[in-house]
């Protein structure tokens, strides 16, 4: 009895933590971006602490639906969305011939994409979609569908999902299987 009552007193000041999110890699993320707002913010330059306050209140945003900080990966998503977005934007503006918006858009869109980390390129995804071929040792009778799935879980296992474009993989997968048939 009384065993079981200092495991009782012991259990509140005991705690657990389990997490598959890396908290150093999207606290520095999170922390850098604050110190570029604050800097914005001293240097009166209202563009860009508008852009990364925008930012920063999305990534809130994402915590608070998630009920706990988002991984990196997630955090940039966000931004490469919102870099899309600017660019969608500014696209727009130049075709409504209103430039003074677009090039504001623009500008918005490559402060952002000093953020993100470089996309890879077709080259690399090739080749790991090709190595994913060899390691599943894909064969014809196989239904495409299939392999597809396999494919991309294999794919997403090796690569950080905010690194690549997913409609490219899945282009690259696409036609890794028609050459395979």
């Amino acid at each position: 009895m009384l065993a079981l009552r200092s495991r009782c007193l012991l259990s509140p000041f005991s705690r657990r933590v389990y997490s598959t999110v890396n908290p150093e890699s999207s606290q520095e993320i999170r922390d850098v971006l604050q110190a570029r707002v604050k800097d914005a913010m001293r240097t009166k330059n209202v563009s860009a602490s508008t852009t990364l306050r925008s930012i920063l209140a999305e990534i809130n945003a994402a915590d608070k639906a998630a009920n706990k900080p988002v991984p990196s990966s997630n955090i940039m998503s966000i931004l490469r969305k919102a870099s899309a977005q600017r660019h969608d934007a500014a696209t727009q503006y130049t075709q409504a011939d209103r430039p003074d918006l677009a090039e504001k858009e623009l500008a918005e869109a490559s402060l952002l994409e000093q953020f993100l980390p470089p996309l890879l390129s077709s080259v690399e995804i090739d080749k790991n979609i090709q190595d994913i071929l060899i390691s599943l040792s894909h064969t014809s009778g196989d239904d495409p569908r299939k392999a597809m799935g396999k494919i991309f879980k294999e794919f997403y296992n090796r690569v950080d999902r905010s690194l690549v474009d997913a409609e490219l993989v899945k282009t690259r997968v696409n036609l890794a299987l028609i050459e395979k048939m």
